[in-house]
């Protein structure tokens, strides 16, 4: 076969491998970084600016060196080795730095870490995409322009089979390990089936591939990658007996045993303990909701039921009927399989009815209505929690209330003397003002730990003779909830003081397409472990749309002054469009899952689809204009045009789901919005893979160096990608929601085209037109 056939093949296994360790060290990462999905944006961004910079570097050096072939081997072995070991070190990360299991991690330790388990990784992978690109040039007829596009398409073609195979297959049966050691032995084979000519030098690098191939195979079927698996999670878990590690649609469940106390994590967070629950904060939200309701009789929990919750509420004897979901419906199926007395005893109750679906997608379809609904969580710490605190959440439990129905949720307590008092008080207040838009009537009852509203569309009666005539009336037996305690919680100075510590919060509320309490969550994290950072992120909060606006008008005004002093200046136009193609490429990206994350709870699986189906739409747009390119004769007006479509894109996107969200209670809309995801994801690459052929061509036209062109021009695009991660994955999305982060993206591309058009005009005659 000849080399050029082999380099294809090369190619497309590069662009696989590449997506498949990217969204495997997202997962991983993601468990040790206590599941934020925030943070997908972070580790994303690195990724990225890790890329940007392997191919830079790559693209000053490619043209000169001259065995491409073998370093293109050579860098092969470096990315395929790298893989195991960067997931071996993100499990065992908190042991290096000294960090507990389940105990979370500033924003600053998490960019510095995930930065360097990433750099070998990523900075490998992008490399092998400049010297393809010169490579591909050297064994093909076409010219530099469309070789680029070439490569660009084949390992776009691979990406998308690889996000599509790990989705479907591999991480339904293998573990990361087992994944990961495949993919360094497909890696093996390829670059042994790419080495050309025999030489003392092809002999001696294949004699190494044949030994490390040996090795990896070895190492897969004789069981080896099972037990470093189980060794690394051991690590990652020290002090605690792994019992279960699976993988979800939704997210990632670990057990771990010690002295027969199991507990539950999902994405690294505890959430269940059994046999021996938290006593105080058990007992409190399952007796003051139900106590605080004359007859209690068919109730809706999500989240956090089992280990205890379900059991103090079957003490009460008018209860007749308790439905129970998780967010993550696994959760059950694994409680189920390390059963205490406690659990079985809840599990087995004729009165409880285990959900085994998503605990908002439950509440959407049924049509029960319930005396009470609690929901088991106390912070919107990611977006998938989040949907549980929002507006739009809070109409939907008021619509499946009887008319003196309860809803019952909790927040973390603020301290009373801390100097982290202004992130929570943010917080607590952004979900009180929320509660106060939907219902007419709340009650809050403060507390050391958690602070529990109760919010009806009736008036409460809340009185503590009454609650402790209920409780002797329904003979509860508890250990903490007796009447002198009920007097003692129910003082008034609990509520002063809490009503103080709120004073001057936020007046914002929390909505679906806007989750400013994921970000006040997020924020008073980063003030628990970062604290050295906290003006940043006030600063942050107080962002807005002018602001761009201001950053947008400087950059024009300052390209329009420079390029008067100094002509080939208008150079930096391409780069610049490119960086901001890849800036919308990346919020694109993050705006979707965020989407999907807010309507249907899971994401966790559907990351790899979605990313498959954007690079499919880059790999299409990149091989219809690499094909036409020969026969465009005014390429920069189609690369106008393109920035334009874009432009218009970035306006239309967020419209689509704004419409289109009063309507998702009806079932035909919601399943088939799914397929609208696919389709949104697919033009978007579409648009951004169109563009990147032009840009070389007209880069090229005026440089000449093809690895120098490949290197900036993909390296631009990667550092957009960088600046969107960051930038929209923390502030963008949760400050200015869905709608305001489209607007910057407009903002930023009308930017990049009128520095494009007004740097064109100088050296007209000498682009291609």
């Amino acid at each position: 076969m000849e080399m050029r056939k082999r380099l294809i093949i090369a190619l497309l296994v590069t662009g696989a491998s590449g997506i498949i360790g990217q969204i495997l060290l997202l997962r991983e990462l993601l468990v040790t970084f206590y599941g934020n999905e925030l943070s997908i944006g972070i580790i994303l961004a690195n990724w990225l600016i890790l890329e940007a910079a392997g191919c830079f570097f790559m693209g000053k050096k490619a043209d000169a060196i001259k065995n491409k072939i073998g370093l293109f081997i050579g860098i092969t072995i470096l990315f395929s080795l790298s893989l195991p070991i960067a997931i071996y070190l993100a499990r065992v990360l908190k042991e290096i730095i000294g960090v507990s299991p389940g105990e979370a991690l500033g924003i600053v330790p998490l960019i510095l870490s995930s930065f360097f388990i990433l750099l070998v990784v990523s900075a490998s992978h992008a490399a092998l995409f400049t010297l393809g690109c010169k490579l591909y040039s050297l064994y093909s007829n076409q010219q530099d322009a469309q070789s680029i596009g070439r490569v660009y398409i084949y390992e776009t073609i691979g990406t998308a089979l690889g996000g599509v195979a790990l989705t479907f297959l591999l991480i339904l049966h293998l573990h990361s390990f087992q994944i990961a050691f495949s993919i360094v032995l497909l890696n093996l084979i390829t670059s042994i089936f790419l080495m050309g000519a025999k030489t003392l030098y092809t002999r001696v690098l294949g004699g190494i591939l044949v030994i490390l191939l040996v090795s990896v195979s070895f190492l897969i079927f004789s069981g080896g990658a099972d037990k470093i698996h189980i060794y690394s999670l051991n690590e990652q878990w020290r002090g605690q007996r792994v019992v279960h590690y699976q993988n979800s649609i939704y997210g990632n469940i670990t057990v771990t045993e010690r002295g027969g106390e199991y507990t539950f994590f999902s994405d690294g967070i505890p959430i269940i303990t059994s046999p021996t629950p938290d006593i105080v904060a058990v007992e409190e939200f399952a007796h003051f909701p139900l106590l605080s309701h004359p007859y209690p009789r068919e109730i809706l929990v999500i989240g956090a039921g089992a280990g205890g919750l379900i059991n103090e509420m079957l003490k009460h004897p008018s209860v007749q009927r308790i439905d129970y979901t998780e967010l993550d419906p696994l959760i059950l199926e694994v409680v189920a399989k390390f059963p205490t007395p406690l659990t079985e005893a809840e599990f087995s109750a004729p009165e409880v009815n285990i959900k085994r679906i998503d605990g908002r997608l439950f509440l959407k379809k049924t049509s029960n209505r319930y005396d009470l609904v609690l929901v088991g969580f106390s912070n919107p710490s990611d977006l998938q929690v989040n949907r549980l605190f929002t507006k739009e959440f809070f109409n939907l439990v008021k619509d499946r209330l009887k008319q003196d129905g309860l809803f019952a949720i909790r927040l973390p307590s603020l301290p009373r003397a801390d100097i982290k008092v202004r992130e929570l008080k943010n917080l607590n207040a952004s979900i009180i003002n929320t509660v106060e838009k939907v219902f007419p009537y709340l009650r809050i009852i403060p507390g050391d730990g958690l602070t529990l509203l109760l919010a009806s569309k009736s008036e409460i009666i809340f009185d503590p003779a009454i609650l402790t005539q209920r409780l002797k009336s329904r003979d509860i037996p508890a250990n903490l909830m007796v009447p002198g305690y009920i007097e003692y919680r129910l003082q008034p100075w609990w509520l002063l003081n809490f009503s103080g510590s709120i004073q001057d919060g936020t007046e914002r509320i929390n909505q679906d397409f806007r989750p400013v309490g994921t970000f006040y969550s997020l924020s008073y994290w980063n003030a628990l472990f970062s604290p050295y950072i906290r003006g940043v992120f006030r600063w942050l909060e107080g962002i807005s749309l002018k602001l761009f606006l201001i950053l947008a008008l400087f950059l024009i005004l300052f390209f329009l002054t420079l390029r008067l002093k100094v002509r080939r200046f208008h150079r930096i136009s391409i780069p610049l469009s490119t960086t901001t193609t890849g800036f919308a490429g990346m919020l694109f990206d993050l705006a979707l899952i965020f989407t999907f994350q807010t309507l249907y709870g899971y994401v966790f699986h559907w990351i790899g689809l979605l990313v498959g189906t954007f690079m499919v739409g880059v790999a299409v747009g990149g091989g219809i204009i690499t094909s036409l390119l020969p026969r465009i004769k005014r390429v920069l007006n189609s690369f106008i045009k393109i920035e334009v479509a874009i432009i218009l894109f970035s306006g239309i996107f967020p419209l689509i789901f704004i419409l289109l969200h009063p309507y998702l209670d009806r079932p035909v809309i919601f399943s088939l919005l799914r397929i609208l995801f696919l389709v949104l994801s697919f033009l978007s690459g579409l648009l951004v893979g169109a563009q990147f052929p032009l840009a070389n061509k007209i880069y090229l036209g005026r440089d000449g160096k093809l690895g120098k062109t490949a290197g900036l021009l993909y390296g631009a695009d990667l550092l957009g990608g960088w600046l969107g991660g960051i930038i929209g994955g923390v502030v963008l999305l949760p400050i200015l929601g869905l709608f305001g982060t489209c607007m910057v993206i407009v903002i930023l591309k009308v930017t990049s085209l009128i520095i494009l058009v007004g740097g064109e005009k100088i050296v007209k005659g000498v682009s291609p037109q």
